[in-house]
């Protein structure tokens, strides 16, 4: 246990530094999609899916390779952390604009419904997401921005 411990603040150290958050948002997210595309969604490490969703403005299909707790139910949560960034990530805007989306996960590809989650809700799931990966903690301290929290349920 300390030694996942141990782990786990090494990472959260990682991805709060500045150099980073400056490159990670640039370079991560295609590097998972290229990998997601060559491994047929079975792979693709540092983040467990692969969220396609509907541009709010353009209409167009938007992927998005990203880190979730993944429910026993079969759901997923998501957190809209954005590197600790200034402003919410496109994708949690495309989700309120349109909750019909759809996971890749384990090769699979499959519909799912986006609900924002508040209050007790997002309460509870931010306390999952910290047990889950506690690096998201530490991020909070680098924005005055509250993160959002979608769950998603499988649409099928």
């Amino acid at each position: 246990m300390a030694e996942r411990n141990r782990a786990k603040d090494t990472a959260a150290k990682f991805v709060t530094a500045d150099w980073f958050r400056a490159i990670g948002p640039k370079v991560f997210p295609p590097m998972h999609r290229a990998m997601a595309r060559l491994s047929g969604g079975r792979w693709h490490p540092g983040a467990t899916i692969v969220l396609t969703t509907t541009g709010a403005k353009s209409g167009q299909e938007r992927k998005t390779p990203l880190e979730s707790i993944v429910r026993t139910d079969g759901s997923f949560l998501i957190v809209g952390s954005n590197f600790a960034g200034e402003s919410h990530p496109a994708w949690s805007w495309n989700l309120i604009a349109n909750q019909e989306a759809r996971v890749l996960y384990g090769g699979v590809d499959r519909p799912v419904l986006a609900a924002l989650l508040e209050g007790d809700e997002r309460a509870q799931a931010w306390q999952e997401a910290l047990d889950h990966w506690p690096a998201w903690q530490d991020y909070t301290d680098l924005t005055d921005r509250t993160f959002r929290i979608f769950h998603l349920v499988p649409a099928d």
